[in-house]
């Protein structure tokens, strides 16, 4: 079983950054795409950000486009979320997921991830 650990969580003004951090260790074979969710108090999960390595491709949902960037180690195993131009709007958990097999369709599905890890408090105050 995968494990995913978040990091970097807090509390900031809105203009500001934080750097989200997720380690995965396990069985990583079966968890080569990985992504960000958020999920706020009363609202659905939804897709932040994926990463599809093996053609290379990165996916963003409209509201986050321009202001974050995912990116990922070299050994592949930690996936990194660069948050800039924070907004009250972005407040919520964050969360890692991964999944083995994975398209574009679905990237923002929670439906279509295996793995989850407990998520990340982020909190943008105005």
């Amino acid at each position: 079983q995968v494990q995913l650990v978040e990091s970097g969580g807090g509390s900031v003004q809105a203009g500001g950054s934080l750097r989200l951090s997720c380690a995965a260790s396990g069985p990583t074979y079966s968890c080569t795409n990985m992504a960000w969710f958020r999920q706020a108090p009363g609202k659905e999960r939804e897709g932040v950000a994926a990463f599809r390595p093996s053609i290379s491709e990165t996916y963003y949902a409209d509201s986050v486009k321009g202001r974050f960037t995912l990116s990922r180690a070299n050994g592949k195993n930690t996936l990194y979320l660069q948050m800039n131009s924070l907004r009250p709007e972005d407040t919520g958990m964050y969360i890692c997921a991964c999944r083995q097999y994975g398209d574009r369709a679905t990237w923002g599905d929670p439906g279509s991830y295996r793995s989850w890890g407990q998520g990340t408090q982020v909190t943008v105050s105005s």
